[in-house]
């Protein structure tokens, strides 16, 4: 496990909780984190070194930012093991192929790997056993990538607790950004048009919408960049949105803006009620 946050240390915890025969092994670049993280025993060893972290492993996990993916690949590239499985849990996903294709050996196979899953919290000591609990993994293969990798990396998330999807890094790039990558950008700059003093009257509806706000900064700086031309279309479609709200409230329109606030109040409640019956929100 490269990246021992959030991510990286619930997945050696939870691979510890349903396959304890697997050796984990976590490395992070901070001696901080390395040092909570063997306090916390997150993993079965928790090594100093990047690349004896990948050193004979079959599954290699990059659980850091998304910009780190290609120079982690290229310093891990000449240590890694005829057959073993390299992948990540980056938000976005074509860009993480293309490096992958250009530094990591043929006889090694990437697939990508985004679990639904975490919070706006960061660090190991957030790491729980449970976080992918009836979460959706989405797993990203092009034409190229090996097929064998593919059904164990969907056993292997699926026996972590995930629902797993197969799609292509184009497509999970294109939904991602308007249902994840989207929302981030709305919360913050919802956040940021504020005065501070009036945020203290902010109520739970404000906190629940800009919730997602206080995601990591740079984590979210690196998914916005590896993945902006779908944000910026995003960007655009919201933008229209609201113009239509607008026009109708400038116009005094209270039949119109009833119908906008009662389409998104319709799909908003089906959506709830699919995620309550798979226990996503419990």
């Amino acid at each position: 496990m490269i990246g021992l946050g959030l991510l990286g240390g619930s997945i050696t915890r939870s691979i510890s909780q349903v396959m304890p025969s697997i050796k984990t092994v976590g490395f992070s670049h901070r001696p901080s984190t390395r040092r909570r993280a063997r306090r916390l025993a997150v993993a079965d060893l928790v090594v100093d070194d990047l690349t004896e972290s990948a050193v004979d492993a079959d599954l290699i996990i990059l659980a850091t930012p998304i910009y780190t993916f290609e120079e982690i690949f290229c310093k891990i590239a000449g240590c890694l093991k005829a057959g073993a499985i390299v992948t990540d849990v980056g938000s976005t996903k074509v860009l993480p192929h293309k490096w992958a294709t250009k530094t990591i050996p043929k006889n090694v196979y990437y697939v990508g790997s985004h679990p639904i899953a975490g919070s706006e919290h960061r660090g190991v000591e957030f790491a729980r056993d449970d976080l992918f609990q009836n979460s959706y993994c989405i797993l990203t293969r092009t034409r190229d990538t090996n097929a064998r990798a593919v059904r164990i990396l969907k056993e292997f998330w699926t026996r972590l607790g995930c629902v797993v999807k197969v799609m292509s890094p184009v497509i999970h790039d294109k939904i991602l950004a308007e249902i994840s990558h989207l929302p981030h950008v709305t919360a913050a700059a919802l956040v940021s048009l504020q005065k501070s003093k009036q945020l203290r009257l902010a109520g739970k509806g404000f906190a629940d919408t800009s919730r997602v706000a206080s995601g990591p900064a740079n984590i979210w700086t690196d998914i916005l960049l590896t993945n902006r031309k779908n944000v910026a279309a995003g960007i655009d479609k919201i933008i229209a949105e609201l113009k239509l709200i607008q026009k109708a409230i400038k116009k005094g329109d209270k039949d119109g803006l009833e119908i906008m606030l009662e389409r998104a109040k319709k799909k908003r409640d089906a959506m709830i009620e699919y995620k309550m019956k798979r226990r996503e929100l419990i």
